[in-house]
């Protein structure tokens, strides 16, 4: 059994913000592999269904960012899912504007989002980041996460969304460094 967790906040305000591009890969998913309709169980919108014959919950929590490890706990300790089979999709202002790296633990490198499930669940989970770009001035670093993807990056973010989707099942088997690598190259065309 595996939790799929899609970061970002609710609202329509939010809905192109670069931090909820999470919210959109979970979106791209649940339309990929047809899982149910979405429902609001688990301070959340959750889905289910199966992923190559492996039973998936995706969920994007309506917490907050900041409160966003308050649903994911509430929906592992229901379904008692281990935090490793957690697996978690956020934006990372460190890493190039539509490059995808994964890892396992780690610094939450001040993501609130992270900081939060670190607090409620430990780090014993994957996480997908996709890169945002880092603005160059310092003191837009929170309207930097807040403000919509530009018009030419939404078709880039579309992209990037489809080829997470195509690499998932290596990503359900604990492929992680396989699925980096061949998503990455996907976008670049290689």
């Amino acid at each position: 059994m595996l939790l799929l967790v899609g970061l970002g906040n609710p609202g329509p305000n939010s809905v192109n913000n670069r931090h909820n591009i999470g919210f959109k890969i979970i979106d791209a998913i649940n339309s990929k592999f047809k899982l149910s309709k979405q429902k609001p169980k688990f301070k959340g919108l959750l889905t289910t269904g199966n992923i190559d014959s492996k039973k998936v919950y995706a969920i994007k929590p309506l917490t907050f960012m900041n409160n966003s490890g308050t649903a994911v706990k509430e929906l592992i300790d229901y379904f008692k899912i281990d935090a490793k089979n957690v697996i978690v999709f956020h934006d990372d202002m460190d890493i190039d504007f539509g490059k995808v790296k994964t890892k396992v633990g780690g610094s939450s490198a001040g993501h609130n989002g992270i900081e939060s499930i670190d607090k409620f669940i430990g780090k014993d989970y994957s996480r997908v980041r996709i890169g945002i770009g880092h603005p160059k001035d310092k003191k837009k670093v929170n309207n930097h996460v807040l403000d919509d993807f530009k018009e030419d990056e939404e078709e880039k973010i579309k992209e990037i969304a489809e080829n997470i989707v195509e690499q998932i099942p290596s990503l359900i088997d604990k492929k992680i460094e396989l699925f980096s690598s061949k998503v990455n190259q996907n976008l670049n065309g290689v």
